[in-house]
C-alpha cells in the first residue's frame, strides 16, 4: 500500500514494505530520489535511488540504532534550533530557555513524565542536551541526569516555573 504524506513542505511517499516494514521517498530539488525503509527488527536503511531508473537502488546504507539515532541528531539538532527561532520570530510571547538538571534536581535519575511538567506550566521540553548529544522531543520516558541541559518553550512565567520544578520539585 501506498500513500503520499507532507512533512513540512515536502511530500513524502510511504510505501508498506509486507513482512519487511515501511519505505519513505522523496525527491530533491535537484531530482534526487532519497528513501528510508524502516524495518520492523529496528534496522533502519538510506537509500539512494538511480537517477536514470528511480526503482533501481544505487547505494544503501544499513544502520543500526545508534547509527541511526546519530545520523537524526546531525540532520535534526540545527533544524530544532532555527525552528525555534522561526517561531520566536512568528508568536509575540513565547520564549525558549535552556535549563539545566542540577546535582539534587529531584528528577535527576528520574523519567522526565515524573516532573509532569507540561500538566504543572503548560510550557513544553522540547529538547534535552547531553554530553552534546541533543535528544529531540524527547518521551516521557527518557530519564534525566545530572548536567543535562533541558530546552524548555512556553511564556516567560510557565518556563520560569519550570526552572523551579528542575530544582525544587
Amino acid at each position: 500500500m501506498r500513500r503520499s504524506i507532507r512533512v513540512g513542505q515536502v511530500e513524502v511517499e510511504q510505501t508498506a514494505l509486507p513482512g519487511i516494514g515501511l519505505r519513505h521517498d522523496f525527491t530533491t530539488r535537484k531530482g534526487q530520489r532519497v528513501g528510508v525503509v524502516s524495518h520492523r527488527t529496528g534496522r533502519r536503511d538510506l537509500v539512494i535511488y538511480d537517477a536514470n531508473d528511480p526503482d533501481a537502488v544505487c547505494h544503501t546504507v544499513k544502520l543500526n540504532d545508534e547509527e541511526a539515532d546519530a545520523l537524526a541528531e546531525l540532520l535534526g539538532a540545527p533544524r530544532i534550533v532555527q525552528r525555534l527561532n522561526q517561531l520566536h520570530q512568528q508568536v509575540e510571547g513565547l520564549v525558549s530557555v535552556q535549563l539545566p538538571i542540577p546535582a539534587g534536581s529531584p528528577y535527576a535519575g528520574r523519567p522526565m513524565g515524573d516532573a509532569r511538567v507540561r500538566t504543572r506550566t503548560s510550557a513544553s521540553i522540547v529538547a534535552v542536551v547531553r554530553s552534546g548529544q541533543v535528544f529531540a522531543s524527547p518521551g516521557p520516558d527518557f530519564v534525566f541526569a545530572v548536567g543535562d541541559v533541558v530546552v524548555v518553550v512556553g511564556s516567560e512565567d510557565s518556563t520560569s516555573e519550570v526552572a523551579g520544578i528542575l530544582v525544587n520539585g
